[in-house]
């Protein structure tokens, strides 16, 4: 092993970050610290100067990591007291992830909180003894200042490192209690799911839509979950939920009114004023369930958000060369808190004629509840009136949408002369794996080729440039090539997304390359009673350093799919797509434990709850056959419509996509014809385009009695 790398006599503060392919660690190559990267440098001086190890795990789009950095870690004695103190070691959980998961785990089972930054003290073996979240320089925000944190610490470490023992083993401790409590005995699936639906309901507000209180969060898992519900039930009450939970999310300020796409959460409960950044890995799980809801509701607002949420991600994260950046952060300076997103009256009236500013004002609740509350001049806009309403003695109905339009091109001219928020252009198998899936699904949606192909090009730079049979996918994606392989989120994100596109334009090397990345999760990331480990130990390239390799078990959404939920519902979408029973029962072999380990985690086990519904829910198989108009109204009919395990195809597919017997006994046809299966029983063939969409969301019941 190398000896750590000591900074020369020109070289201070973070010099070792300058290089780094993270945006997050170079954007700190300033600071008076002397920060190492993750890795086994800082451990091993650590051990060789007996001091203790500050880890800050923070990423780009995080504002108060923004605060930590310009305020904390730019103080010339938090500097000196690290210096003289500790190893400081900063990390980016983007690029991280099995960092962040293990310590945010440590530092909450110690604290209960959680988040980011995450501040954590280690012993030189990796062990947190002591952590929190934001710290000020001073005492301030109700939190003790840095200064006096280090300090304290520094003075535990030489005189009581009994307590510094003491508290170490607590948390492992604790840790233990945690994975106890959480294991029970065999839970039938089906009782499993009706649990979910209960808690689900329970958390949902019936004022404002989502689920639970403020901070507010999204839950795109439990919103498809409600719709599967509905489907399989007859329950309107989902479906009424579902929707319901979409469009207020879509009227909020957590919607970007102006240049589309979602921000992180809203502080609020009524979705008003949202945390600014926007997410990748967000904005993709929600791009799919918005096309969902689009389909099932046949709704063009709906329709209006997927258009919006691909407009912003081809804008804003979309690479040259195929595939999408990471995030786009909250700020655009120092102290910044949303400017960028957010407008004063006196802006709007300047980029606005008067009666574009009396609807825009009326419109969007200028005003009212999207006032930020440590700024009351600046405005989130969000959709306060109906657009009639709104323009009533303003425009005649006829023109409103129009001078909503024209109002709106305006607002995102005026906003584009503003410094804009840094986007952090890395890019991640597990988001891209998942923006995929969702291009795939709203370019098909839309009838769009062109953002199908943007799904294509994405999937085809991670095969040639992080794809390596036998190890799988890596994380990153860099100039000087692919590193963090064996991590599971990557591999079914990945299989996921080739998956759906595979589907889309039916192509075998997509699902081949799908199948072959599963069948790598099913063989190498299985762990303790059959659940899939986050990170497998023989594919594992980064260091082996402060206990990474530790099993863990990614069992809960996040608020998107937890890697486990994922890798069941790819299992049983790999099965639907090629009608290989080993798909479906390795997802029912999955789901099971799954259902054991999770106890009563309600919404945040809803992804689970959906593909264990999914094993009861025949899949839908639709082909459209002929050519000419009528089989392109048939094609577009068949894509619009809605069902929760769908795959529609142009023609009969090539091999490995597998059809159910009895379609392929029904022949070809040079007429247009549409053939449509749930599981293995077919329906008669269908010729008009609006029987299509009712037929899908019947499920086939009439026919099948299922």
């Amino acid at each position: 092993m190398s000896a750590p790398a000591e900074p020369g006599p020109e070289r201070s503060g973070g010099w070792r970050l300058a290089g780094r392919p993270s945006a997050y660690l170079r954007s700190a190559a300033e600071q008076p610290i002397e920060w190492f990267p993750w890795g086994p440098d800082p451990f091993e001086l650590a051990r060789r100067t007996k001091r203790p190890i500050l880890l800050d795990i923070g990423a780009s789009w995080c504002h108060w990591c923004h605060v930590m950095d310009e305020g904390t870690y730019s103080d010339p004695e938090v500097a000196r007291l690290l210096l003289q103190h500790f190893v400081a070691v900063k990390v980016d959980r983007d690029e991280h992830p099995e960092i962040d998961r293990r310590y945010q785990r440590q530092v909450g089972a110690l604290t209960g909180e959680g988040g980011w930054p995450l501040t954590a003290f280690l012993t030189p073996d990796g062990e947190v003894f002591l952590g929190g979240t934001y710290f000020p320089p001073t005492d301030g925000h109700g939190r003790p200042g840095f200064r006096r944190v280090l300090k304290e610490v520094a003075r535990l470490w030489q005189e009581e490192p009994e307590r510094i023992r003491d508290n170490a083993q607590v948390i492992q401790s604790a840790l233990e209690r945690m994975r106890e409590a959480r294991s029970s005995a065999d839970r039938p699936l089906d009782a499993f799911v009706e649990s979910v639906r209960g808690e689900v309901s329970a958390s949902y507000d019936p004022v404002h839509g989502g689920f639970g209180m403020a901070p507010k969060f999204p839950h795109p898992t439990a919103v498809s979950f409600l719709l599967w519900d509905g489907f399989k039930h007859g329950t309107p009450a989902s479906t009424e939920r579902a929707h319901e939970t979409l469009t207020r999310m879509a009227d909020g300020g957590l919607f970007d009114q102006v240049g589309g796409g979602f921000h992180r959460y809203s502080v609020d409960e009524g979705w008003h004023i949202p945390h600014f950044e926007k997410m990748g890995v967000d904005n993709a799980a929600l791009l799919s369930v918005y096309v969902e809801g689009a389909a099932r509701f046949t709704d063009p607002r709906l329709e209006e958000v997927v258009r919006s949420t691909v407009g912003w991600v081809r804008e804003v994260l979309a690479d040259p060369r195929g595939g999408f950046g990471a995030s786009q952060d909250a700020d655009n300076a120092p102290g910044d808190d949303g400017g960028y997103f957010t407008w004063s009256r006196a802006e709007l009236k300047e980029a606005l004629d008067p009666d574009e500013l009396r609807l825009v004002t009326r419109f969007f609740g200028v005003g009212t509840d999207g006032l930020m509350p440590h700024d009351p001049e600046r405005n989130v806009l969000f959709r306060l009136l109906p657009l009639s309403e709104a323009a009533e003695g303003v425009y005649p109905p006829e023109r409103a949408a129009a001078s909503l339009a024209r109002a709106l091109e305006r607002l995102r001219a005026a906003r584009s002369n503003r410094p804009t928020p840094m986007v952090d252009p890395g890019v991640y198998a597990d988001i891209n794996g998942r923006f995929i899936a969702s291009f795939a699904r709203a370019g098909a949606f839309l009838g769009d080729r062109s953002v199908v192909a943007d799904a294509r090009k994405a999937a085809d730079r991670l095969l040639k440039e992080a794809f390596r049979p036998g190890q799988g996918v890596g994380h990153r994606v860099d100039p000087d090539g692919t590193r963090g392989y064996g991590l599971l989120e990557d591999q079914v994100s990945f299989a996921s997304g080739l998956l759906d596109l595979s589907g889309v334009l039916a192509e075998p090397k997509y699902l081949e390359a799908s199948v072959s990345l599963l069948e790598l999760v099913d063989r190498e990331f299985r762990g303790e009673d059959g659940l899939l480990r986050d990170l497998s130990p023989g594919l594992y390239d980064g260091p082996v350093v402060g206990g990474v390799t530790e099993p863990s078990y990614p069992l809960e959404d996040t608020p998107h799919l937890s890697a486990n939920a994922a890798a069941a519902t790819a299992f049983l979408r790999a099965g639907s797509l090629t009608h290989d029973d080993r798909w479906t029962e390795k997802a029912r072999a999955l789901l099971g434990p799954i259902a054991r380990h999770v106890g009563d985690a309600g919404l945040f086990v809803s992804g689970s709850a959906l593909a264990a519904g999914l094993l009861t829910t025949p899949p839908a198989t639709v082909v459209v056959e002929g050519e000419g108009k009528e089989a392109e109204a048939l094609l577009r009919a068949a894509r619009r419509a809605w069902h929760p395990n769908v795959w529609v195809f142009s023609g009969h597919p090539p091999l490995p996509i597998s059809l159910p017997g009895e379609m392929e006994a029904q022949g070809t046809s040079k007429a247009a014809r549409a053939l449509v299966c749930f599981g293995t029983a077919c329906a008669p063939p269908v010729t008009d385009p609006r029987a299509l969409g009712p037929l899908l969301a019947s499920g086939g019941r009439s026919r099948t009695g299922s």
